[in-house]
């Protein structure tokens, strides 16, 4: 019902709405609207009442739920649902165990703050409230498990995409990493579970580092990672940049479930790779060597030549990838 009621105001633009018109629409008593403005209120939607005029909304709140997001969705599916929470240890870890329940695909968790945030290989990720995008989609496609990785190469270019539609000047590092500047702003961790020949789901865990501030990060990843306000010196909008994100997905995903192609994604992927052409560091657990990246193959793979001349493909799984003197 307070969903309703936040509709109907927004809608009426900068007209007041009556207390009486919402009584009639919605078939609720003029108590019962007072006490879900009063609960928005407390949401941090500023809505000036004024007695024989009625309800107005003068502002909203910078938070990512669905009813602040659904005007700006052009989706069919992603984000239809969307599960808001103020804070929570990990969408991933949230959104596998509704997966499991049978949660519908593509239902998103939102969360303003992560406590227990991570990355790939185990890695923390710096989650603050009401600071960046902390999101995970869950998936439920009919493929095998091997095509996984996949998801991680159409995230990153619906990512680098949606950044550039902003104006962020954004490059990828393979496979899941979106680079400003040389440092993060955005990674992608993509977790499944399967049977052999089968996927039951996927969590496509996206976090953006969109409006931290030098603070926000620990000493020890301030030569790693950054955020999209540091590197554009201005604020941006969590909600535009959110939807811009699920739009892009949709529109790649589909393109490769129904095609089983993955040339659009690789094009994005490839035109702004911040490794192709590059001599990098490959790290396999303990085993460390120097190769250079030469393509991205149709699976996804990353193409490397070794310095005997040999070139083969490298899977992402348990490998990073550094730059000759740094994070890339």
């Amino acid at each position: 019902m307070k969903e309703e009621i936040l509709d109907l105001i927004k809608n009426s633009g900068d007209e007041y709405i009556s207390g009486q018109f919402i009584s009639e629409k919605l078939g609720v008593s003029r108590t019962a609207i007072w006490k879900y403005i009063n609960t928005l209120k407390e949401e941090g939607y500023e809505i000036e009442s004024i007695s024989k005029k009625g309800y107005k909304l003068l502002s909203s709140p910078d938070i990512l739920t669905f009813e602040e997001l659904k005007r700006l969705l052009e989706t069919k599916y992603i984000g239809k649902k969307i599960i808001h929470f103020h804070s929570i240890d990990s969408t991933n870890k949230q959104a596998k165990e509704l997966a499991s329940l049978g949660e519908t695909n593509g239902t998103v968790l939102i969360s303003e703050e992560q406590t227990g945030g991570k990355g790939r290989l185990g890695r923390t990720w710096i989650s603050p409230k009401g600071k960046g995008i902390w999101l995970t989609i869950i998936l439920t496609p009919d493929m095998e498990p091997m095509e996984v990785p996949k998801i991680t190469q159409i995230a990153a270019a619906a990512l680098c995409s949606s950044l550039r539609e902003l104006g962020a000047d954004a490059y990828i590092k393979w496979p899941n990493d979106i680079i400003m500047d040389s440092r993060k702003v955005c990674g992608i961790l993509t977790e499944m579970s399967c049977e052999l020949n089968r996927v039951n789901y996927i969590a496509l865990g996206i976090g953006i580092n969109a409006n931290l501030d030098d603070c926000d990060f620990s000493e020890e990843v301030k030569d790693k990672a950054t955020s999209i306000k540091m590197q554009m010196n201005k604020k941006i909008s969590r909600k535009i940049l959110t939807a811009k994100v699920l739009n892009n997905f949709e529109i790649l995903y589909e393109d490769f479930l129904i095609n089983r192609d993955l040339s659009k994604s690789l094009e994005i992927c490839k035109r702004y790779s911040v490794v192709l052409g590059r001599e990098i560091r490959i790290i396999n657990r303990s085993e460390e060597y120097l190769a250079k990246a030469i393509d991205i193959d149709s699976e996804g793979r990353l193409i490397i030549e070794t310095s005997d001349g040999n070139s083969y493909p490298i899977f992402s799984g348990e490998i990073s990838i550094r730059g000759l003197n740094g994070y890339i």
